[in-house]
């Protein structure tokens, strides 16, 4: 059973704002005492968050989607619905997440690093909340913005100081599980280790963690053996350290090639591993043979530039001395890092001749591209007469019409809003703007044009008395 995945295709939906409410209040002796539809209710977001104690993305790869909550619609009453829950997905420390396309979007590395997958919908503002000193009772709503949903690509890069490079069955996990508490699989077999092995090693005051990295063979870097998926986790380590086999008993290999080829293999992956600081272990010095090899090649290697120790991890030789060569190397290499500042938060604001949108010619269609616009065409009920003229006041005041103008768009033409797969395509007219008005002054609300017996019983009292004014005054008792 796999219980080590370090990278899985995640399909992330946030929550769909709730819709506004149409409502107008009622009352005994009060029957429309004005709008008071509330506002939906946020869609709920995905959040990522890195959590030190999660080691593995293996839950991500049982159940690959995952969905926030709905906000839910506004009620009569001033009412607004309930916010949508955000779910909160926790990744390992070093979790690189990645667009279908392979761009990186966020790199987490650290406890409690946030990034937001997919951000959810706004609601929807109710009648209320659109009533102004024009539009005093609208008969409308806003409808909720539908919440993000995408595919993200999670990777987990392993985040160590020291990476163990070398051959399978090299004495990488042997190694490991001697400096450190870590206890890998061990076993007299190539590729034992299939999944990286992390451990903590204390060196003096030095604290640093060690990772064993799954054996490395030629044309890892083209995706032979593990290597291709595992390369990825020696990309954060400060301190490479090759485990060269000293007893091997295939007799066509031997230590100097098998560095020779794992540094081809690592110049091949790049990743910028050309860099980082080498050392050599001659690993199962133990055997007779493996330390007279050891001292052959020994020499050789050091005049190539590396630090070379001759190890055993099963006589426990040689652990002392490489443990604090690699604490020093791992303490200079912290000392040398530059100082993280706090986060900044950097303000950008609009810069003045920005409008928010373009218009541009396509074919036989003229095209609107915009944050605005097309948001309010996705909150526009169409069924709604006043809603539609309420979104030609908007465009028109946002100067989408200017521009259609000075784009060269005449009296019917096309005219999308949004892009190919999700575009409201309508024919254009120039007093669009005006298509509301058509049904009354804006904002009045045609049931107080209704019939209410009360209010008429009161006007012909009173045209009764204004007409016997009109008598008396012109009365002449004279005449």
């Amino acid at each position: 059973m796999t219980t080590f995945v370090d990278r899985v295709e995640l399909h992330v939906a946030a929550g769909n704002g709730g819709h506004g409410c149409a409502s107008v209040h009622r009352e005994k002796f009060k029957p429309l005492g004005g709008p008071d539809g509330g506002n939906g209710g946020r869609g709920g977001d995905v959040i990522l968050v890195v959590d030190q104690s999660v080691t593995t993305l293996l839950e991500y790869h049982h159940s690959p989607h995952r969905k926030a909550t709905n906000g839910k619609p506004g009620e009569g009453g001033n009412r607004s619905g309930k916010d949508g829950t955000d779910l909160v997905l926790t990744v390992p420390d070093g979790t690189v997440v990645l667009d279908r396309h392979g761009n990186v979007l966020a790199d987490l590395v650290g406890q409690g690093t946030t990034f937001v997958a997919a951000q959810g919908g706004r609601g929807g503002l109710g009648n209320a909340a659109l009533a102004s000193a024009r539009r005093k009772a609208p008969g409308f709503a806003l409808l909720g913005v539908p919440g993000v949903d995408r595919d993200v690509v999670l990777e987990l890069k392993t985040v160590a100081d020291v990476a163990l490079v070398g051959y399978p069955s090299a004495g990488k996990s042997s190694l490991i599980s001697v400096l450190s508490a870590a206890k890998p699989k061990i076993a007299d077999y190539p590729f034992t280790t299939l999944v990286p092995n992390l451990g903590v090693v204390t060196a003096g005051s030095t604290v640093y963690t060690i990772a064993d990295v799954p054996g490395l063979i030629p044309g890892a870097s083209e995706g032979r053996g593990l290597g291709l998926e595992f390369l990825r986790h020696v990309e954060r380590c400060k301190v490479l350290v090759h485990v060269l086999d000293t007893a091997t008993l295939e007799s066509d290999r031997d230590p100097v090639s098998d560095l020779d080829v794992i540094e081809a293999e690592l110049r091949a992956y790049g990743a910028g591993l050309e860099d980082r600081p080498r050392l050599v272990a001659l690993n199962k010095v133990d055997v007779p043979d493996g330390r007279d090899l050891a001292e052959m090649i020994r020499p050789e290697l050091e005049a190539r530039g590396y630090q070379v120790f001759e190890v055993s991890a099963v006589a426990h030789e040689g652990l002392r001395e490489l443990s604090f060569a690699l604490a020093k190397i791992v303490a200079e290499t912290r000392a040398a890092e530059p100082v993280q500042e706090s986060t900044r938060v950097v303000i950008r604001p609009q810069a003045v001749d920005d409008a928010g949108f373009t218009v541009t010619h396509e074919g036989d269609l003229f095209r609107v591209r915009g944050e605005k616009p097309e948001r309010w065409v996705r909150q526009t009920d169409f069924a709604n007469d006043e809603a539609v003229g309420y979104l030609a006041d908007r465009l028109n005041r946002l100067g989408v019409e200017d521009q259609l103008v000075k784009a060269g768009a005449k009296a019917g033409d096309g005219v999308a809003i949004g892009p190919d797969e999700d575009a409201v395509v309508f024919d254009w007219e120039p007093s669009m703007a005006a298509g509301a008005e058509m049904l009354g002054r804006r904002g009045e609300d045609h049931r107080f044009d209704a019939p209410r017996p009360a209010a008429s019983r009161r006007r012909d009292r009173q045209a009764e008395r204004d007409d016997a004014d009109e008598e008396f005054r012109g009365f002449d008792p004279f005449a």
